[in-house]
């Protein structure tokens, strides 16, 4: 493969210019195309998620470009989330029992912008804004854009495009339209949408709320987020039905049913957001959807990464890192050497797409578990096992979140297939009365517990082996 080739880029987002920056140190020239104004110059954060999850694997995707503790000057850990009820009553639930594991709260716009500025120091990347790609022509690699500030329309010709435009992704809809080859496209909503407020910080520019968790007002049916912010905000963000059961976004258009809703269902919430009907009125309702597709790339020519062939909901903190984590593993695949660019595509979704297949189904899982599970009694007491097993086993045992989150160098379908069987095995011994915590129990007494649940657990993979699971 030449490295003089001209390598496009659609897309300058978080994947895009990570792409872009590692493909620059390998050497490549490389064009990145957004259509987008510079989020350097102009504010475009309207109706996405400000604030992101920045984990493990995300970081081992910028420690690779050797951006990570830039990254990490602007994070804010999150050591576990904080569950509110109706009344007003909190309780925590960490989300590790070792003390190094957290995960972080990070600006997508200033993550961004610190990507696009080192890959613009490399004389090799150019960037371009306010240029929408309007279709892909994928036999001659031929990308078609309209300038957004002069109304221009022109082409770009490349040696190899590459698709990180998102879960709206132009490359994948040209994948459909051209008809040049089979291509399966499963697109799947929830019939939840979300809806994004702001807790202010107070007066002395201080957090109001624990900025150390993740917060969490869960309802059964719908809930409520909160990410804490560098200058003292939160960003919450409201899960809820577009149109099913008593309050749904269908049927909160009224101040007077917007308030009763808040007043029931988030009091302490609504205590601390002062533009609440404001907000709730003229922000943007979003969809939650998931994406899968394959094929990834076509021939030799073009390829999906990140959300435009994987895209998830957000309730496991993974879209982004899943992204980073696309291009640390087409890296490795670029150091194997395996031919040309249609080998090294094929190489890569061969390695990669069962991962994302994984962690699309997680994501949906956790919803669930967020929503409706993390209040549950017995819920509690598996994650109260959990911890102490993490705290004093923090070699030998590992939680499905943790195997998920904390752990880099185990691929996504792995920590799915133990973490549900160890979930499993655990529910059902908590059920059974076969195991419980307390406060005063003894290591050795733990051990006991860890056998009996690595015991359960093997037994539980066995069988879904056995049954082609």
């Amino acid at each position: 493969m030449n490295k003089k080739e001209n390598i496009l880029i659609i897309g300058a987002g978080l994947c895009g210019s990570l792409l872009a920056l590692r493909l620059a140190q390998r050497g490549y020239k490389v064009e990145v195309y957004e259509s987008r104004p510079d989020l350097r110059k102009v504010d475009i954060s309207a109706g996405r998620s400000i604030n992101l999850a920045l984990s493990d694997r995300g970081l081992k995707a910028l420690r690779l470009c050797g951006m990570e503790e830039k990254a990490r000057e602007i994070c804010i850990p999150m050591y576990g989330r904080l569950m509110h009820d109706t009344a007003g009553n909190t309780f925590s639930s960490n989300y590790s029992g070792r003390d190094n594991e957290y995960i972080n709260s990070i600006s997508r716009g200033d993550l961004n912008a610190l990507l696009l500025d080192e890959a613009e120091k490399h004389e090799n990347v150019t960037l371009y804004f306010n240029k929408r790609c309007q279709k892909v022509a994928i036999e001659n690699t031929i990308a078609h854009f309209k300038d957004y500030e002069t109304d221009e329309e022109f082409t770009v010709n490349a040696t190899v495009l590459f698709g990180t435009d998102g879960a709206g992704s132009i490359l994948r809809k040209s994948y459909i339209s051209e008809r040049k080859f089979l291509f399966s496209y499963a697109q799947n909503y929830l019939n939840h949408g979300y809806k994004e407020l702001e807790i202010p910080a107070d007066k002395t520019g201080n957090h109001q709320i624990s900025k150390g968790h993740l917060h969490i007002w869960p309802r059964g049916d719908f809930m409520l987020i909160a990410l804490p912010n560098m200058d003292g905000s939160f960003t919450v963000t409201l899960f809820l039905s577009y149109d099913e059961g008593e309050f749904n976004f269908d049927n909160l258009i009224s101040e007077e049913k917007i308030t009763a809703f808040f007043e029931k269902e988030f009091p302490d919430a609504l205590a601390l957001i002062p533009n609440i009907l404001e907000e709730f009125t003229n922000n943007p309702t979003g969809p939650l959807g998931t994406v899968k597709c394959s094929p990834w790339f076509y021939k030799n020519k073009t390829l999906l990464l990140g959300d435009s062939s994987h895209a998830i909901v957000p309730f496991y903190g993974q879209g982004m890192n899943a992204s980073f984590e696309d291009v640390v593993v087409f890296d490795e695949i670029l150091d194997k050497n395996v031919g040309d660019w249609q080998a090294v595509f094929k190489a890569y979704q061969k390695a990669r797409k069962i991962d994302t297949d994984a962690i699309a189904d997680l994501a949906i899982d956790n919803f669930y578990e967020m929503r409706d599970h993390v209040a549950n009694p017995l819920f509690k007491e598996k994650r109260k096992i959990e911890m102490d097993l993490e705290k004093h086993f923090p070699t030998q045992y590992f939680s499905k979140y943790s195997l998920v989150t904390f752990n880099e160098n185990i691929g996504y379908h792995e920590a799915m297939t133990r973490g549900r069987a160890q979930d499993k095995a655990l529910l059902n011994l908590v059920a059974d009365a076969a195991v419980h915590t307390n406060l005063n129990m003894t290591k050795e007494e733990l051990k006991v517990i860890l056998d009996k649940v690595k015991e359960e657990t093997n037994a539980i993979l066995e069988e879904d082996k056995i049954a082609g699971m």
